[in-house]
């Protein structure tokens, strides 16, 4: 089984893990940066509260879109280990298995809008929190 198996032109299976790999680092690093911006920004309890469930909610997308990404992989995986010891092309994937990566793709996409909406609002309610005067 290679690593350059190609999964549609231009995207090798090495390229897809380094990429699952290297989203994975990213989301890490913003959801730092996101948590240390607003940790500036809660002085009192109420604030607390208005942040929290933004981060947590960004945590559950950032580790589902993941765990969508894997599941992709290991479809590919799938594929490759079965093209090297199968000669007819129609006999790669199942339609269950069509249909599960098909959902998986679907999955990833409204994962990735999901995750661009929290981000959105995260912004906005660490921009109102920001402008609340001190008492």
């Amino acid at each position: 089984m290679s690593d350059d198996y190609q999964i549609y032109e231009g995207k090798t299976f090495a390229e897809l893990t380094k990429d699952i790999y290297q989203n994975s680092k990213l989301k890490k690093t913003q959801l730092d940066l996101l948590i240390q911006e607003a940790h500036g920004y809660i002085n009192t309890v109420e604030d607390l509260v208005v942040v929290m469930p933004v981060i947590k909610e960004l945590m559950e997308v950032a580790v589902k879109n993941d765990e969508h990404l894997v599941k992709l992989a290991g479809v590919v995986q799938r594929i490759m280990t079965r093209s090297t010891g199968v000669s007819d092309e129609g006999s790669l994937l199942s339609e269950s298995e069509k249909e599960d990566l098909l959902n998986s793709l679907q999955d990833v996409a409204n994962d990735i809008q999901n995750s661009q909406d929290v981000t959105d609002k995260a912004k906005k309610k660490i921009t109102s929190v920001k402008d609340i005067p001190i008492t």
